[in-house]
C-alpha cells in the first residue's frame, strides 16, 4: 500500500534526507536546517511510504528559472517499479497546477528515471555535467592590490550586497532557457550553508566576485562548490580563478579532500576556468520539462 503525506516534522525531514542520499550518493543533501529554511508556503514536500516504510521523497514548488515550477520525485532504487514514483508525480504536479504553473521541470542524473520521465511526456531541453577536484596541498593565492579577499565570515553584511551587485548583474549570464529568478530570502538561505567557506572579492565595500564551498555535513570530506560570479566590469582579470583557489586553499585546511560543481553545458567560460584548475568530469545530469496536466496511463509502474 502506497501513502503519501507531507513532512512536518524535523524526524520526517530527516527520512527526506535519507532518501535522497540513497538516490543521489554522491550528492551533498541540505541538512535539516537548510530545507526548514527553504520552507514557503507555495512549496510542497513530501514523504511516500510502501507498507509503512518511507521509500520515497517529493516536492513541488516554484523553479529558479522564471515561468516553471520544480518537481523532484526521488524513489529508492530497491523500492522502483512499483507505482511510487507515479503516484508521487501525479500529486506533485497536480499541486504545481494549482499554483498556476503550465509547465514542470526537473533535473534527472540517470539512465532510468530519464525513460521513467519520458513516460509522462517531458522531454530533454538543457544538460549539465558535473566537473571534480581532488583536494591536496592548495597553496593560498596572491591577492593583487586592487581588491581584497574575505570571508563572509568576516563581513556577514555584505552576502546581501552580493545578490544585488553580483547576484543581480550575473545570473542573467547562465546558459537557461529562460530568466533565472532567485529571490532574496532565497539568495539568503539557499545559496549559502557557511559563511566562513563562501569568499568575497570587495573593493571597500563593493562586492566585485563571489566563490565559495556548500559543507557536507553527511561527508564533510568533501564540499560542493557554490554560485561563483564576477561582475562585469571586473572579468578577465583573474578575479574568479583567485577567489576559486581561496575556497580550494580553504578547503585543504579544512580536511577537505574532493569538491565538485554541476555546470551548465552550454557556459564554456565556466568549464574551462574549472580545466584550468584541475577539475575532470564525471556526471551527465539530464534538465526535462513537460506541459501541464500530464497524462497518466493506467497500471504504468514506476
Amino acid at each position: 500500500m502506497i501513502r503519501i503525506r507531507p513532512v512536518e516534522t524535523d524526524a520526517d525531514y530527516e527520512a527526506w534526507r535519507q532518501v535522497r542520499l540513497a538516490a543521489l550518493p554522491y550528492e551533498r543533501a541540505p541538512s535539516v536546517a537548510e530545507l526548514r529554511k527553504a520552507e514557503s508556503p507555495q512549496r510542497l514536500v513530501v514523504l511516500a511510504e510502501l507498507d509503512g516504510e518511507v521509500v520515497a521523497h517529493g516536492s513541488s514548488d516554484r523553479s529558479n528559472e522564471a515561468d516553471r515550477a520544480a518537481v523532484v520525485a526521488r524513489v529508492r532504487p530497491e523500492a522502483r517499479r512499483q507505482g511510487v514514483g507515479t503516484a508521487l508525480l501525479r500529486m506533485l504536479t497536480e499541486h504545481a497546477e494549482s499554483q498556476g504553473y503550465t509547465i514542470a521541470g526537473c533535473t534527472i542524473d540517470d539512465d532510468g528515471s530519464v525513460a521513467f520521465a519520458k513516460r509522462f511526456g517531458f522531454t530533454e531541453f538543457k544538460r549539465q555535467v558535473e566537473q571534480v577536484r581532488e583536494i591536496g596541498a592548495e597553496p593560498w593565492p596572491v591577492v593583487p592590490p586592487e581588491y581584497e579577499v574575505i570571508p563572509v565570515a568576516e563581513r556577514p553584511e555584505l552576502w546581501a550586497a552580493a545578490y544585488e551587485q553580483v547576484a543581480i548583474p550575473t545570473l542573467p549570464d547562465l546558459d537557461t532557457t529562460s530568466p533565472m529568478h532567485v529571490t532574496p530570502e532565497e539568495w539568503a538561505t539557499e545559496w549559502i550553508n557557511e559563511p566562513a567557506s563562501t569568499f568575497l572579492a570587495v573593493v571597500g565595500d563593493r562586492v566585485i566576485g563571489l566563490a565559495g564551498l556548500l559543507l557536507d555535513t553527511d561527508k564533510p570530506e568533501r564540499a560542493e562548490v557554490a554560485y561563483t560570479a564576477v561582475h562585469p566590469d571586473w572579468r578577465g582579470k583573474g578575479v574568479a580563478s583567485t577567489l576559486k583557489r581561496t575556497s580550494m586553499a580553504w578547503a585543504a585546511e579544512h580536511g577537505i579532500t574532493e569538491i565538485y560543481t554541476w555546470t551548465q553545458e552550454g557556459n564554456g567560460n565556466m568549464r574551462r576556468l574549472n580545466e584550468h584548475l584541475g577539475f575532470t568530469y564525471r556526471t551527465i545530469s539530464v534538465n526535462v520539462r513537460a506541459d501541464l496536466p500530464l497524462q497518466f496511463p493506467e497500471q504504468l509502474g514506476s
